[in-house]
């Protein structure tokens, strides 16, 4: 079991959240109170690499939904970036893949 990190940092399009070890029932409430404290301005794009990630359950898909939530009343772009192969399948089996962009990495993410 990996605790969980969440690190931010500044880029051009916007600001990227790296997500490390488990986002679970135990600690997605980590994620899902930092998501309105994150400043976005209508037009940035906020991406959520999920590069570190080890483990999603549906408590961390629903902290993702926040995000979704929290970009979309901005006015702000989101796109998930580096998503591992157990949760993109998730992801795709309860169809967050239709509302999310999903990148191999985080770079990869278009500006537009």
């Amino acid at each position: 079991m990996s605790p969980l990190k969440i690190t931010i940092r500044d880029a051009a399009m916007g600001p990227v959240l790296e997500i490390f070890g488990e986002l679970d029932y135990d600690n997605a409430s980590k994620l899902r109170e930092l998501i309105p404290t994150i400043a976005l301005r209508p037009g940035q794009r906020f991406i959520l690499d999920l590069g570190g990630m080890e483990f999603c359950d549906s408590s961390g898909l629903s902290a993702l939904i926040a995000a979704h939530n929290h970009a979309h009343a901005a006015q702000a772009d989101i796109a998930l970036a580096a998503v591992p192969a157990h949760t993109l399948r998730t992801l795709r089996i309860v169809g967050l893949d239709q509302i999310f962009p999903i990148h191999p990495e985080t770079d990869t993410a278009p500006d537009s």
